[in-house]
């Protein structure tokens, strides 16, 4: 006879058994007592070894499990064989590092994720965040990383979530640490103890003060030899305004000063507001496109939660998708069942096409939207232009995927088509500095497998012509007839150099060269000055950082910040190559320097263009005014070799010959111009500054 309980519920001990099936007992928790319910179907031999045991399956109403009380994905909840732990709230911590270039922020990072056993110790290398081979050759942050970390505080044993995003230091890269601290509750402001206060660390500064974060000053490299704590701590307090009282004094590389660090992080990093009952909005703040999942976005969920098989939707785009994959970055991949308010996280959706998922949009749920989306980030204007066209003319599609694909992992940069008599079908692309343009060129190169070809870089420019009309001009092909237009002008920038006393007149002579206006000079401290600057735009995107470098030792830094345009006495400078203008080469630059840089540029093409069998001249012209010219010399093939005496009419029938072939070679014939001639500029503008 079947228990009457069992066949009403199914979970009794004997799970509706018949009495004359035998029993095997099934062992449970020793602290669960048996179901009583169930003792009556038990056989006698069955009820003694109960009386033995003790053990059975309790009914469903014994006893509740732990993990039930729970929500699905909430705190308490674990992944990744611990790897991340979900905690409360009120105990996450969002911060990001932010540093002038080389001052050891990634060193830092690297510190972090040892102490707090993200990060194995064998499986630790420097630079550890820094993923990409770029960064690491070159030894710079390029692209903002996060990395989740779980720390168990020494002054209250709470376990913690912190949310390391770590950002870029050069000046090039500024708005990639502008969309790190919008994600942010508070940043470790990290200055070198022998360097201190630099121009990036005071941009980075008002850029964390403008986003309302908790700035925590550490003082790092305390180890060196020429390292000065309290000059530094000075130049903190008196410079940038900060309470050093508490200053945190750190050795990255020797690993002093990480565990306070922590506890500081813990104790002064505020924790978002805890808003998970509101409809559902998340900022996207960096995204990539993964060729097997499309494209997946990082994201802080600001608002409410989101969990894995949701339908969300792109507030921007008004695109809707359902949830296959979320996850948080410990440094690696780590799927979770939900992520809410002040988690930071990726997404992945099958969103196949690279403009549904824009840096800067908000996330929400299809089922109950926000009602206004987060305001994102400012578009950002590029500081520099420049060429790049395919060598092989069936590779331009492939350029564009590649471009598409590239923007969406990297925000400041934009393109759009272009079409040159020289160069074929390319794109007109924009980037924040020269470093910027040498990265995306790199990372195109070695991640799509394209081989490009770059011209030389340019400014925008802005041109009003005769008939009233104004426009921006990317490129000098675009630049109008001398005689349509009525102005040029080109766009100046408030420039800040901070530099050791001894080299101020070095600098202020190189600013100088460069048609600086000076504004003012300040001393920061007793041996840090800065020297500020109106200067124009065209001036600085060449090669004016590794000058600044070069006269100061390496110890000058600089930061500079678009003002607005001013009308000047420009001139479009154009070459011409055996006749045709080679429109990549031209260049708009200050009539006053125009005869120098012509003279150099075509001196300088002289020895970059290979030798042809014809005369190749190579010409700089101002409109129609040459202003300086070159020839490169063909090569002679001796056609009086095989004339060994006769009349001397033989041998001018023999050269007349051969300059009628070189004529019409000369007239059919075409110029193979390298990649290093469309670079000729940079070179140019360093020699003639430096004459």
């Amino acid at each position: 006879m079947a228990c009457p309980l069992a066949q009403q519920q199914g979970r009794c001990g004997l799970l509706g058994r018949s009495a004359r099936t035998p029993v095997v007992p099934v062992s449970v928790h020793p602290l669960v007592r048996p179901c009583q319910q169930s003792a009556r179907c038990l056989t006698a031999p069955q009820l003694a070894h109960r009386q033995q045991s003790q053990r059975f399956v309790p009914c469903a109403s014994a006893v509740t499990a732990p993990e039930l009380q729970l929500e699905k994905g909430g705190p308490g909840s674990t992944y990744g064989n611990d790897a991340v732990a979900k905690v409360p709230v009120e105990r996450i911590r969002n911060f990001s590092i932010i540093a002038h270039i080389d001052h050891g922020k990634s060193t830092l990072a690297d510190q972090l994720l040892l102490k707090t056993g993200t990060v194995a110790a064998r499986d630790m290398v420097e630079q550890f965040m820094d993923s990409n081979e770029i960064e690491r050759e070159r030894g710079i942050t390029i692209k903002l990383n996060t990395a989740r970390m779980k720390y168990r505080s020494k002054r209250d044993g709470e376990l913690y979530a912190l949310n390391l995003i770590d950002t870029p230091g050069h000046v090039d890269f500024t708005y990639e640490v502008s969309r790190s601290l919008a994600a942010c509750e508070g940043a470790l402001l990290v200055v070198d103890a022998s360097q201190g206060v630099e121009a990036q660390t005071l941009a980075n500064v008002w850029l964390a003060l403008e986003n309302d974060l908790e700035v925590i000053p550490v003082l790092n490299k305390i180890d060196l030899p020429g390292a000065d704590p309290e000059r530094v701590i000075r130049e903190i307090e008196e410079i940038i305004g900060l309470d050093c009282s508490n200053i945190l004094k750190v050795s990255a590389k020797m690993g002093l000063g990480i565990e306070e660090t922590l506890e500081a992080i813990v104790e002064r990093v505020p924790a978002p507001k805890n808003t998970t009952a509101e409809p559902l909005r998340a900022l996207v703040f960096d995204s990539y496109y993964d060729p097997y999942r499309g494209v997946v976005c990082q994201f802080k969920v600001m608002d409410g939660k989101v969990s894995r098989g949701d339908v969300i939707q792109m507030m921007n785009t008004g695109k809707e998708y359902q949830l296959d994959e979320v996850g948080v970055l410990a440094p690696h991949k780590v799927q979770v069942d939900t992520l809410y308010c002040g988690e930071v996280g990726y997404l992945a959706a099958q969103i196949k096409s690279v403009q549904d998922a824009r840096v800067g949009d908000t996330v929400t749920q299809k089922k109950q939207p926000a009602a206004t989306p987060l305001p994102g980030y400012q578009d950002i204007q590029p500081m520099v232009y420049c060429g790049l066209f395919p060598t092989d003319t069936d590779d331009y599609q492939d350029l564009r995927e590649a471009l598409e694909k590239l923007q969406l992992n990297d925000a400041a940069l934009k393109f759009e088509p272009e079409v040159n008599n020289a160069m074929g079908f390319g794109f007109r692309c924009g980037f924040l500095g020269l470093l910027h343009m040498e990265i995306v060129q790199e990372r195109l190169e070695r991640e799509y497998n394209l081989d490009l070809i770059t011209t030389a870089p340019t400014v925008v420019y802005r041109c009003k012509t005769t008939d009233g009309e104004e426009f921006t001009v990317n490129s000098p092909a675009d630049l109008p007839d001398a005689s349509r237009r009525e102005w040029i002008a080109e766009p100046y920038v408030r420039l800040e150099m901070v530099t050791p006393t001894d080299y101020v007149g070095n600098l202020m002579e190189l600013a100088n060269g460069r048609r600086g206006e000076f504004i003012e000079m300040r001393y920061l401290t007793d041996s840090r000055t800065t020297l500020v600057f109106n200067i124009p735009l065209a001036e600085v995107v060449t090669d004016y950082f590794d000058q600044l470098k070069s006269r100061s030792k390496g110890y000058a830094s600089m930061e500079y910040k678009i003002t607005g345009y001013r009308e000047n006495d420009l001139v479009k400078l154009e070459v011409k190559i055996n006749g045709e203008p080679a429109d990549p080469l031209s260049v708009i630059c200050h009539r006053d320097n125009a005869y120098r840089t012509g003279r150099q540029l075509t001196s300088k093409l002289k020895e970059l263009i290979p030798r042809q069998m014809f005369r190749v001249p190579i010409q700089a012209c101002i409109g129609t005014k040459v202003v300086a010219s070159e020839a490169i010399a063909p090569y002679r093939k001796d056609v009086l070799a095989k004339c060994y005496g006769g009349d001397i009419s033989r041998k001018k029938k023999l050269l007349q010959k051969q300059a009628e072939g070189k004529k019409r070679m000369k007239a059919l014939g075409k110029v193979e111009v390298p990649q290093e001639a469309f670079m000729a500029i940079l070179k140019i503008d360093r020699e003639a500054k430096d004459d």
